[in-house]
This record gives C-alpha cells, structure tokens and sequence, in this order.
C-alpha cells in the first residue's frame, strides 16, 4: 500500500478529511491535478460565508432563531420531491448538517481558530412565503479571513502532516480511474501532468509527461463541481429553468472540470440529482481576472431595481438578494428573454457605497487580511463605495454612469449590440417606484422589503441604503449594471450515506470509497434540494469532509 487513504482533490473537503486521518495517525496520499499553490481550491477564492443557527452573533444583534426555524427554511429551499430515491440520503444529511449549524459548528471552527465578523448578512431572503425559500432571519456569518481564513488552518495541518511523514502531495496528478477490485475501491490511476509553476488559480497545462498507481485501502473522493465547464453545465441545464444561456461568466477556476463525477461513476458510484445546480444572475465581468471568463458575484443590497433585458422591471420575488434561483427561472423563461443573456441593475451612488458587496477573498482585501481597523475605516466609517467596488465602477466593462436617466440608457444601449432599452418605458417604472416612498406605507413589495431589511440594526448600519428616490439627483449620478448568469455550484452528485460512504445503483455502499464537499452534493448527493440558503456550501465541505474522514479512519484502524 503506498498510503491508508488516497484523498482526491486538495480542496477544502479533501484537506478536512485528510486532517481527521492524519490526526488519527493514518497515512494519506493527496492527489490533485493541480501544482501547490493551489491548495484549498475553490475555498479559498470564496467570501467566507458560513450558515449558523442561533449564534452568539445573532443574539447579540437581537436576532432570534431556532433549529425548528431553521430546519423549516431548509425544508421549505430545499423541496425534497425524490425523497424515496434519489432524495432518500439528501434529507437525512439536510437534517444533520442544521442540527451540526445549531450545535457543535461554531465551537469546533473555533477550535481551528476560525472567527466572524460581529455582524450577520442577511442571504437569500426567499420567495416571500412563510414556507417557502429563503432565511427567516440573518445566518450568513462571515469568517474574519474570508474563504482564504477558512483554508488556511488545514493547509497548515496538511503541510505539518507531511513534514511529520503522514502526508504525501502528489501534486499534477490527474486521476483517470478509479480501482475498485471485487466490489473494493483499492486506489487510483491517471496520467501525470506537466510542472506548472501558475499562480493560483490561473489555468495550467494538460500536457502528459507520463502516468501514475496509487493503492490504498480506501479512496475519498472531494473533486468539487462542475462550474468550470460551461459545456458539462449546458447539458445538466434543467428544463424547469428554460434554456441555458449562450454565454456566461465563470464563478470557479478552470479546474473545476467535474471530471470525477463520471469517473467515479465509472467506478460504481451512483451519481443523483445532476439537473440541481446553482449559478447566481448578478454576475459581472472581472475587469482584473484570474482564470478565463473570471466573473464576480455582486451581493446586493435590496434597492437596486432590476430590469430584464428589454427593459421590463423582474417581478416579486425577483428582489436583489431574495431568491437566486427563482430569479434565473424568470430570466430565462419570461417572454421575450429566450436570445437575451443579460438583466441590468439601475441604482444611485447612494446605493452602491452603502449596499454593494462583491464575492471573493481577493475582492475584501481588508476581511481577508483581519484588518479589524480596516474594515471599520472602509466599510462602516468611510465615504464613497469600498475600494472594490470602486474600481469596478471605475474599470469594469459591464458599468455606466450618467447624470440623468437619458443618458444612462443610453449607455447602457452602447454595451449591447442592439439598442434594446427605451428610456421612456424605464422612467416611468422608476417614477411609480419613486412615488411609494412619499409615505411610510407602500404596496411596492421591494419598498417594504427595504423598510424591513432596515428594521434590522445589521443592515441598516452597514448594508442598506436609506431609502430614497432613485431619480433624485441629489443621490446620483445614475448607475448602470450589466449582469450576467455566473456559473458557480453543483448541487447534485455521488450519492452517500452519513458516514459519507459512496453507495452503488444497488444503494448498499462501494467498499472503500467514500466521497465528500461538492462532489457528493456537499453531501447525501444533493443536501440542499433544489435551493440553497447560502453560507451553506463552505460548511457542506466541512461536514461532509470530517464524516468522511473520520469514517475512513474507522474503516482503515
């Protein structure tokens, strides 16, 4: 045996499982088709968001939540509708993951020095049902570090396990089969790969320079998804959400290929739910980027006001920041919008320095780095948009300003290749949005939604904007946002029972392999159902890659 365990994949699931077997004194090879520096994956590049119930940071902030508050937002996201089948394992791991987010989670991420921000976003508010999708109440904690914070203590585990010789990288290893011998997963082969010596991040070489087996007595795969891949994407599209677009931006680096998936397949794994994917529709090109098609993710404030790409303002509960996937339905079902890739955000100067957020560790330089004195000074005592987003609005491609409405649109025309937008139409659906604010009571949903949102004191001190009328010049100049669908997760995958072991077509597990994070729907093969209540995706990995760990660790004592 050349190692207890291969792990595949040097992401955060993978590093998390490696942690619970090293610390248990097994042996681990950690093969990845990347070079070192990009360990921790697609974590790393992540803002850090992490899915808590009834947390001090909630109480402090006068938020009052439950785990059957909880479990009732996750049920009523989720929409379990396969529950005899393809379904079966998900719930079981919904359940478990929100017992673990109301429990044990913050005192264990404490344990690995992990810590968040005092205050407590408000993600994915929902679809304006009492049973339906989206958080009741703010849960979306931020770690002091960002994605990179999260990383970054079993990076360090990792690099320690290996100087300890309980490690083994196997950097620009491409795994190519799965070995499964009489029904046993026993190792792992593929095709060694090129050096490249790319910064994180960036796409690296395919070239062959020769091929490689590995044996264990088990295999944990953690791989991640398949958002890298715009093809592999398209042909998962489920009809429920239209057609896929013609173009989109790329949330993930080129790597995250999904190539595991059909391998492990291959192997006798039993892959589910594949048709459940999430991709955000406020996506913007990143005038700075990293890997082809780089694009980021806006997290919006509520006040923006959103036009499809005929200029037709989204209905509720197509709100900024409320319903993601309901959103992206609308956009690519709604008449008129089949050939159009695109919507827009309109909004103030006034909105975007206090509601805009963007997506990213690289993008909240002073989260990333726990510059405490920093984020007040940027965030909660500046003037002006944070530096980010201030550069986006200086240099990306998908941003216009202009004095008045006209000129605007007409801007907005200019990044198009025909001019779709009539100024008339837009202003007058702004002045009717305008005219709701002359009173305290309003029957546009999104003025109540901004009123409600300001009831709590986390969003009205640092997340969203008074409310104010979007025509009035004294809160200018006008902005323009072109956004555009950004790929981002899978939500389906290699279907596993609670000790995160793959199971067969059969349902009784593949000996020997288990799989965890994202290629195994964070879990379960598809733990968040059809709908995903945000901050859900970092914690899937740590939930999924500790049972597997732990449960290999068992398997291999």
């Amino acid at each position: 045996m050349d190692a207890d365990v291969i792990v595949v994949g040097a992401g955060l699931a993978g590093l998390v499982a490696a942690h619970e077997l090293t610390s248990r004194g097994r042996r681990v090879a950690l093969v990845d088709q990347e070079n070192a520096a990009n360990l921790g994956g697609q974590a790393f590049w992540s803002f850090g968001g992490l899915f808590l119930v009834d947390s001090p940071e909630q109480r402090r902030l006068g938020v009052k939540d439950s785990i059957d508050l909880a479990w009732s937002d996750w049920q009523g996201s989720a929409g379990f509708d396969r529950t005899e089948d393809e379904d079966s394992w998900a719930v079981r791991w919904a359940r478990a993951y929100v017992e673990w987010a109301a429990g044990e989670k913050r005192s264990w991420l404490a344990g690995h020095g992990i810590t968040f921000l005092p205050t407590v976003g408000w993600a994915e508010r929902g679809d304006l049902r009492a049973g339906g999708h989206g958080n009741s109440v703010p849960r979306f904690h931020i770690a002091w570090g960002t994605g990179t914070g999260v990383v970054e203590p079993f990076v360090r585990y990792a690099k320690q396990a290996a100087r300890d010789g309980l490690l083994t990288f196997h950097h620009r290893h491409r795994v190519d089969h799965l070995i499964v011998e009489g029904g046993t997963a026993r190792g792992v082969r593929g095709t060694v790969l090129a050096e490249d010596r790319s910064p994180r991040g960036v796409a690296s070489n395919r070239d062959a320079v020769g091929e490689f087996a590995l044996a264990a007595r088990a295999v944990i795969v953690t791989s991640g998804g398949i958002g890298g891949d715009h093809d592999v994407v398209r042909r998962h599209w489920p009809e429920r959400l239209g057609t896929p677009p013609a173009e989109m931006v790329t949330g993930v680096p080129a790597y995250v290929d999904g190539r595991m998936l059909d391998i492990s397949a291959e192997a006798g794994a039993r892959l589910v739910n594949r048709d459940r994917m999430w991709h955000y529709t406020e996506g913007v090109r990143n005038w700075d980027p990293i890997w082809p098609g780089h694009g980021i993710r806006i997290l919006p404030g509520p006040s923006s006001m959103w036009f499809d790409a005929l200029g037709r303002r989204l209905p509720e509960p197509c709100l900024p920041g409320y319903d993601t996937l309901g959103t992206l339905r609308h956009l690519r079902t709604a008449d008129g919008l089949a050939d159009h890739d695109h919507s827009w955000f309109i909004l103030t100067q006034k909105i975007i320095e206090k509601e805009f957020a963007l997506s990213g560790s690289e993008q909240n330089p002073d989260i990333t780095a726990k510059d405490r004195a920093g984020f007040l000074r940027e965030r909660v005592l500046g003037k002006g948009a944070p530096g980010p987003v201030d550069a986006f609005l200086r240099e990306g491609a998908d941003f216009v300003t202009a004095p008045n409405l006209e000129q605007l649109v007409d801007r907005m025309n200019g990044l198009t290749d025909k001019p779709l937008l009539d100024a008339a139409s837009i202003r007058r659906q702004i002045e009717a949005r305008d005219l709701q604010l002359a009173n305290p009571y309003a029957k546009d949903a999104q003025i109540q939604g901004i009123r409600n949102a300001r009831r709590y004191i986390g969003d009205r001190l640092g997340r969203v904007a008074a409310p104010h009328r979007i025509l009035d010049p004294a809160a200018g100049p006008l902005i323009g946002v072109k956004l555009h669908v950004l790929t981002r997760k899978t939500l389906g995958g290699i279907q596993t029972d609670l000790d995160s072991r793959a199971l067969g077509a059969d349902g009784t597990p593949v000996e020997g392999l288990y799989a965890a994070g994202e290629v195994a729907g964070f879990g379960g093969g598809g733990v968040h159902g059809y709908n995903a209540l945000e901050g859900t995706f970092l914690g899937g990995c740590l939930f999924s890659g500790r049972a597997a760990g732990r449960a290999a660790a068992r398997q291999t004592a």
